[in-house]
């Protein structure tokens, strides 16, 4: 344990697995209370023991960021339990690739509704407590993706959500950061080696996807996390907006 993050009271979004969990590590090794969201309650559990056995702490809420009561409960529950709220991890995120010419449509939707409108909701439930508390200030932290910087045959609709993250970031930093004290940052990652893909319905792009990484190194999920500590743990001064980070196999 460190006291990087003492006192600091954090909500991780997609908590589950993958970037969500190892970022909510990482927080509470800083110190910081985590509030790990996520709809698999059961692995929400075994985090919160895991991380309270190593000397943190953590409360597990169980969450859907598409339905705007949930994580309006989320918060609440956060303030209750801590009365304050400081960081926001909005990780949570699908990535059904496929092929236009199939017309995965429900999927479309589906990305819309986690990736876009799931960030915005959970903007919107820890925006005022931010702002309400000693004058402003909070930090938000968008996981995003390189796909938000080009989009990629099959990954046409996935990108435009993370493009879409991008423009929410790069928005709500002019809008918060200087005037409020709320600093945002956008995390960019590559390839990581995560549950994400196995959320590719698409055989064609699924079996391309793994015939491409079958002899390349991923990022791991911990490569992110310690990202997201570096820009959450930089002086009130410092303000980090952006960190793209690919594995060193990842050529685009």
């Amino acid at each position: 344990m460190s006291d990087k993050l003492r006192g600091k009271v954090a909500i991780v979004t997609g908590a589950s697995s993958g970037i969500g969990e190892a970022a909510a590590r990482a927080l509470a090794a800083e110190g910081a209370h985590v509030v790990v969201a996520a709809r698999r309650a059961e692995r929400l559990a075994a985090l919160v023991s895991d991380i309270e056995e190593s000397g943190g702490t953590a409360l597990a809420v169980p969450t859907d960021v598409t339905k705007r009561e949930s994580v309006e409960a989320l918060v609440r529950q956060t303030l209750d339990a801590f009365g304050r709220l400081d960081i926001l991890v909005n990780n949570a995120g699908i990535m059904p690739l496929s092929l236009i010419r199939k017309l995965h449509v429900e999927e479309w939707d589906r990305m819309i509704d986690v990736n876009i409108k799931g960030v915005l909701y959970c903007i919107a439930a820890c925006l005022p407590s931010m702002l309400d508390q000693g004058g402003g200030g909070g930090h938000i932290v968008n996981v995003s993706s390189v796909a938000g910087r080009r989009p990629f045959p099959g990954g046409t609709i996935y990108s435009a959500t993370k493009f879409a993250v991008r423009a929410i970031s790069q928005g709500i930093h002019l809008e918060l950061s200087a005037k409020d004290r709320i600093r945002v940052v956008d995390i960019e990652p590559g390839v990581v080696a995560t549950e994400l893909t196995d959320h590719i319905t698409d055989e064609d792009i699924a079996t391309r996807f793994e015939t491409t990484w079958a002899d390349k190194t991923r990022l791991r999920a911990s490569d992110v996390s310690e990202a997201i500590l570096f820009a959450v743990t930089q002086p009130d001064r410092v303000n980090v907006n952006e960190i793209l980070v690919r594995p060193t196999d990842q050529e685009t």
